[in-house]
């Protein structure tokens, strides 16, 4: 203890004050820009009805146990005896025992409690240990809540995610002895700094907090991101259709179709050169075509899933036909970009429209029954609190979006931005994943209400009973070949859920297993791969059969699925130039729709 008095830092009085009236200052401006919605008459009340729905959630966990005497004295026995511990080992060590074993410990991968004070210093290290014990409590007591259905239980380990996370010791400058140690070294200028950067955040998010985790000022979509060489060759209302340069003298017959998502911007298979699934596709001999789809505003608020269909599938084959004089394609879909593909082949074997010959889908679920984490929003009151809330604007606001995303992950995504842009008063570093992330997009009132209705709350992909254009969809009549990647962390796509799905279509399906997550498991390009993949043929069985027969290989799973797709259709012709044909040329990649901030 000694040791540590002495080297701590000693504040200058005089410039501590002065930077107190700063901050307030900047504080001021914060809460200006947060009250003026509220001035103007634009209340957030999805922010009153997600708050009223959390409590909703954890009155019914808090109901199973605490309305049942024995069941409540069972809740309490099970923090209480750790808090008894806590307190004893604390005395002990402030007594000066050095060998005391700790009650809590924080998982290793747990970066909040790095700090040598959490450890060293007994105050610290009882809030460390009082809010692992609290928060795992509270994890129990929902797990193991008798009579909650699946979907209420789910919800009740979200938010208590969220509560756990919000709640941390080290988000609080007056608990996290780094904190406290880098504002007296600095006289507060971090909180200065950290307040400023608040402001402009809930300024930039129009009265909401948008937490920066990049720097955008490193960045530009088309210079130093999205720049592989191409060009527009057709845009409507909902796509423009990009055509890349060809990079070798001759190219595979079949055209490529990628259909993003479009919850994102397709540049996530375009980062740069070294990270470009696209560029590397084109290098390979292909001649790759993408959809870049409208950021939608209200006037596109009647486009439903069968205006995508159309307007913008259906248009992308329609144009490439003409470009290139090819009639099938290939067709890769991302996401929620490969869930309207598949609805879309279903559509065409129905219709007898064989244009496209081969599916890759990445990350994509077709089956909904073990959706990922974000089922967790989805039950017939959220989905109506969201219809509601789109009704006046004709679209869902990217940054709604954007923030159920970083939710999945509060401890990854929102916290440690939290402290390190607003408290340690430190601009998050460049990185280009993070920047797309917030790259948000927004999405048509019709064609959102309809994915959530008939893919996650009622499952109708996959049971048959979808209905687009008065035709019913099923997918055991989709014969092309498919290359179904799934990734082994995703928790948006769950691998088991993508798995499930193979079983829907009528055709040969090859699974495959990437490394890592719904991200970073696609985007794992073979000249810096980080991570691995696994082979096993069909999805027979069950996933954990699959996995333990599977072959793991070491690298990026892009040159085997280019090898798959050789397989399809090896033929070779010259190769293409975008632009000056059939199709002229409508400005460079990467267009103009992937420009429009939301």
């Amino acid at each position: 203890m000694t040791s540590e008095r002495s080297t701590a830092p000693v504040a200058d009085v005089e410039a501590l004050s002065r930077n107190a009236g700063l901050m307030t200052e900047q504080f001021s401006r914060a809460l200006a820009a947060y009250a003026k919605p509220l001035e103007e008459g634009k209340p957030n009340t999805a922010l009153a009805e997600s708050v009223t729905e959390m409590v909703r959630t954890l009155g019914t966990v808090a109901e199973k146990w605490f309305t049942d005497p024995q069941k409540a004295m069972e809740a309490q026995s099970l923090i209480g005896g750790q808090f008894m511990a806590l307190w004893g080992s604390t005395l002990q060590r402030m007594q000066g025992e050095t060998t005391v074993t700790p009650v809590a410990l924080p998982d290793p991968k747990d970066k909040r409690f790095a700090a040598p004070e959490w450890t060293t210093n007994p105050v610290f290290d009882f809030l460390k240990q009082g809010y692992l014990i609290t928060t795992r409590w509270a994890e129990i007591l929902v797990d193991e809540a008798e009579g909650l259905d699946p979907h209420t239980r789910a919800k009740a380990q979200f938010y208590v995610r969220q509560i756990s996370g919000a709640m941390s010791p080290s988000n609080f400058l007056a608990t996290n002895p780094e904190l406290i140690r880098e504002t007296f070294r600095e006289n507060g200028a971090n909180l200065v700094r950290g307040m400023k950067m608040l402001a402009e955040d809930v300024e930039a998010g129009g009265g909401e907090l948008r937490v920066r985790q990049t720097d955008p000022g490193q960045f530009q979509v088309g210079v130093n991101m999205a720049n592989t060489p191409g060009e527009v060759v057709f845009r409507n209302d909902l796509i423009e259709l990009i055509q890349y340069a060809p990079q070798t003298d001759t190219v595979l017959k079949r055209p490529l179709l990628i259909v993003p998502p479009w919850i994102n911007k397709f540049y996530i298979l375009d980062l740069n050169k070294d990270k470009s699934y696209i560029g590397w596709a084109v290098r390979q001999g292909l001649t790759v075509f993408v959809i870049s789809w409208v950021n939608p505003d209200a006037r596109h608020a009647s486009k439903d899933f069968e205006s995508y269909m159309r307007e913008g599938i259906f248009a992308a084959l329609e144009a490439i036909e003409r470009a290139t004089g090819e009639r099938q394609v290939s067709a890769v879909g991302y996401c929620v970009g490969g869930t309207l593909l598949a609805v879309t082949l279903a559509y065409m074997a129905a219709v007898g429209d064989d244009r496209i010959a081969s599916s890759t889908f990445l990350t994509t679920q077709v089956d909904f029954t073990h959706a990922g984490d974000l089922k967790v929003f989805v039950d017939e009151g959220q989905i109506r609190s969201i219809e509601s809330g789109m009704k006046d604007r004709g679209y869902l606001e990217g940054a709604k979006m954007a923030n159920a995303f970083n939710m999945l992950r509060p401890n990854d995504l929102i916290w440690p931005y939290v402290v390190n842009n607003y408290l340690k008063g430190k601009a998050p570093l460049p990185f280009d994943l993070l920047y797309w992330n917030s790259d948000a997009t927004r999405m048509p009132a019709a064609n959102h209400s309809f994915y959530l209705r008939n893919c996650y709350l009622d499952n109708k992909l996959s049971r048959g009973e979808m209905v687009l254009g008065n035709v019913r969809l099923d997918l055991g009549k989709v014969t092309v070949p498919v290359f179904n990647l799934a990734t082994k962390e995703d928790h948006i796509a769950p691998a088991l859920s993508v798995f499930e799905g193979c079983r829907a279509f009528g055709g040969p399906v090859d699974y495959v297993l990437a490394g890592s997550g719904h991200i970073a498991g696609v985007v794992n390009p073979p000249a810096k791969p980080k991570y691995q993949y696994w082979t096993g043929g069909p999805a027979h069985g069950t996933l954990q059969d699959w996995i333990a027969a599977a072959t793991e290989h070491p690298g990026s799973w892009w040159p085997y699925w280019f090898s798959w797709l050789e397989q399809q259709n090896g033929e070779r012709v010259p190769a293409r130039q975008p632009g000056g044909g059939v199709l002229p040329s409508l400005g460079q990649a990467p267009g103009t729709y992937v420009l429009e901030k939301a």
